[in-house]
This record gives C-alpha cells, structure tokens and sequence, in this order.
C-alpha cells in the first residue's frame, strides 16, 4: 500500500467499515494542494480489497491531473465502494457513506461515477454539504461527451492520415452508458459510421435503432477495422494483449485508466497510433461538477469544455516534437500544474 502511495505521490488514504449497512468503503486523496479533492463515488462488486484499493489509487491520481490540467482550484479524490452480494439497503449503505464523507471535514467532495446515481448523491445530500451531482446539479454524462467529441475532434486534425471531420468514418465505441450513447449521438449527427458494443444488450440495440449502429461482440470490439477506437466503459482496456489487435489509426475514449500499465502508451506510441490520454479528454464531467459546486458560470463551463481540444492539441504537438507518448507529456504537464505553480482562479477562464 505505502509503495503504491509513494510511487503515485499520494496524500492519504481513507476506510469505512459499516456493519450495519455493510458498506466497505476508500477514500482516495491523491492532492488537496490546489483545492479539496473532488471525484466521484464509484460502487461495483470488486473481487477483493486489493482490486478497490488499486483503483480508487489509480482513479484519485487522474482525478488530480484531470483538475490541474482544466486549470481548477481542486485536487484529486475518489470514492470506491465494495458493492455487498445479494440484497441489500441502498438508502442505508448510502446514508453510512455521506457520514464518512462527512467526517472528512470536507478534504474530499464526492459525485457520481459508475454504479452510483443522482438519487445516491441526493442521499448523501441529507447528511453532508461535500457532494455534487445531486438532482439539483444533474448528470455530468452529456457533458463528458461533449469534451470527448471535443478529443476526437482534435485527434483528427492532429492525425496527418486522418480528415478532421468524423462524417465517414468508423468509430467504434466500447460502452453505451450514459457518456457512451451521448457521445454516440453526437459522432451521427456529425456523419460517422458506429460501431457499438456493451454487455447490455439493450443498450446496443437502442444504439442500433437510433444512430444505425452496427453490434459488435465485447470481445471483438478494440480489434475491429475502423479509424478510431473510442473506449467509454471501464479502465485497463490498453494493455499487452489488446494492443497488437488494434486496427485503428487512433484512440480517443471517455474511460479512466484507459492504459493498464505506463508501458501501454509506448506500445501505442511506438505502433503510430494517436493516443488522447483519458483524464485530459473526459474532464467534461469534473468541470461540470467543479463550476456548479464552486459557484462558476455557464460560460466559463464552455470554455473549460471546448479547451479540451487546445490541450489535446498542445499535447500532440509536443509528441511530435519531442518524441514522447502523449501518455507521458500529458503526465509531465499535469504534474507541473500540480506541484509547480499556484492555482488559477476558476473565473480566469484558463483551461
């Protein structure tokens, strides 16, 4: 555990145990040097405690580089429940998580993330002031769509074999929850050709019907022929084994923890393909959450928003220039946002 700390510069760690309810619970706090650490409370039945250690680690360290490269006063939290197997209280697990939050003194502000909904965040809402994404707020999803079209647009115009526009091409896009299908509505109304997998089946037969999708299996979908590879559900999709599949020219998802390992985005980088590093390309969703819980405006969430494509931008050209995977130059500038300078207000705009 303390290696893991120190090798992601991690500032503490956080357990919850509620008899009760049964809820088994990690903070992650990766930095508060810029802010309190926002990021979203995630509930999914891990295999062990080991796995939902890793990952709330994992996630907090990209919420801090997602928050530092958006120019937000805030740090990097997550949030990772233990779903408990067979029947359970929701309310109840809920209510014992917003008092450990709660007892956080506000170090850490929670929202939503996967497994977790608005009507979860309006629990936690009747114990403590540290959350977003309450029915008040809404759902940050459309927006993290948003940046990601944003991405893609930009690893367009950065790919030199590649036109800057979708209409025409494939994209294949793995997961159709709610960042999924409305990135999927966005890419067809722009012209582009999908292909859709996710293990609901409905999902994918709505995509299907609405968008004229083509189904592809789950198993199949990183290795299909298309221009762009866009992962939208769970992390760890790059890796030794998917990556000599790809046949894409380029990768631009919503998903954290696209690439299981640093060594993943050099066997990217060294087999050409244009890699969006994902805290920089999803940060739709934490800008949304961070301008409605810290009192910005619609504008500035815009502006944030579209900024996504300039950083992107910065980034590949710095690939271009000196040789590095994205993965890498976008780890260097978010540490150097982090622990080198000062936060920006949030209304300067700088994104």
């Amino acid at each position: 555990m303390f290696k893991e700390m120190r090798e992601t510069r991690m500032s503490d760690l956080h357990y919850k145990y509620d008899e009760a309810s049964g809820l088994k619970a990690i903070v992650a706090i990766h930095s508060t040097l810029r802010g309190p650490a926002l990021g979203g409370c995630r509930i999914i039945p891990y295999a062990c405690g080991d796995d939902a250690l890793t990952d709330a680690i994992r996630l907090a360290q990209g919420m801090s580089y997602k928050a530092a490269l958006a120019g937000l006063n805030l740090g990097g939290g997550k949030a990772v429940i233990m779903e408990p197997s067979g029947d359970y209280d929701r309310q109840a697990l809920f209510q014992a998580f917003s008092q450990f939050v709660e007892d956080l003194n506000g170090r850490y502000i929670t929202a939503m993330d996967s497994g977790t909904t608005v009507t979860d965040m309006d629990t936690i809402a009747q114990q403590t002031s540290h959350v977003s994404c309450t029915s008040r707020c809404g759902n940050p999803a459309p927006l993290t769509a948003e940046g990601v079209y944003y991405g893609i647009q930009a690893s367009l115009k950065a790919h030199p074999d590649l036109p800057d526009s979708p209409e025409g091409l494939r994209i294949a896009v793995q997961g159709l929850g709610n960042v999924g299908y409305a990135l999927c509505r966005l890419l067809y109304q722009a012209g582009a050709q999908l292909l859709v997998a996710d293990i609901d089946d409905q999902r994918v037969n709505q995509c299907v019907q609405d968008f004229n999708a083509t189904p592809v299996a789950t198993n199949e979908i990183h290795a299909v022929p298309c221009e762009l590879f866009s992962p939208c559900g769970l992390g760890g999709i790059l890796n030794k084994d998917t990556i000599p599949q790809l046949q894409c020219a380029a990768v631009a998802g919503s998903a954290n923890n696209q690439l299981l390992t640093e060594e993943d985005g050099a066997q990217l980088h060294q087999r050409n393909i244009l890699y969006a590093p994902d805290y920089v390309i999803n940060a739709g969703g934490l800008i949304f959450v961070a301008i409605n819980h810290l009192g910005g405006n619609q504008e500035d969430m815009q502006h944030r928003i579209h900024g996504i494509y300039d950083t992107l931008l910065e980034i590949y050209d710095q690939q271009k220039t000196s040789g590095l995977p994205s993965s890498i130059i976008a780890n260097q500038l978010a540490e150097s946002a982090l622990f080198g300078a000062q936060p920006q207000s949030l209304s300067t705009g700088d994104a």
